[in-house]
């Protein structure tokens, strides 16, 4: 099983679990990442994902993002293909940033993109133009759960 993961679910567990939900979200990235460090799921990395990690002041931030990032077997390079994706999802009214995000988990064939955003994850429940199943990292071990 492919997993993308966004940057907001790989930094979940450096923010401040001042609500239930945050220290869940944050549960379940470590989780996840424990799933990906005994191969039982694979992580795909990408070039925007290190372009947004370094981003960053926080150098806490960026460690842990290099890495979470670094037990990727892969990481996905943006095409013109996939920017041409993005250009269209972004007339839906996604962020730039994201929509690279969503277009390169796609082109890498990723069966979950999983993300704390809400505002991504309401977009999705409106778009059925999407490839890949946009989750949330709770619902997400759910889903290897089953």
């Amino acid at each position: 099983m492919k997993v993308y993961l966004d940057l907001c679910a790989i930094q979940r567990p450096l923010d401040t679990p001042d609500q239930i939900r945050i220290a869940l979200e944050a549960e379940a990235v470590l989780g996840l990442i424990d799933l990906i460090m005994n191969d039982r799921i694979e992580l795909l990395a990408s070039e925007v994902l290190f372009y947004e990690g370094q981003q960053s002041p926080l150098p806490i931030r960026k460690e842990h993002t290099l890495a979470v990032l670094s037990l990727a077997k892969k990481t996905l390079r943006l095409s013109e293909r996939d920017k041409t994706r993005a250009a269209e999802i972004i007339t839906s009214g996604i962020m730039p940033l994201d929509a690279l995000h969503l277009a390169v988990a796609e082109s890498g064939k990723a069966e979950y993109f999983c993300t704390c955003d809400d505002k991504l994850l309401q977009f999705v429940k409106r778009s059925k133009d999407l490839s890949v199943k946009v989750i949330n990292p709770v619902e997400l071990i759910r889903e290897i759960e089953k």
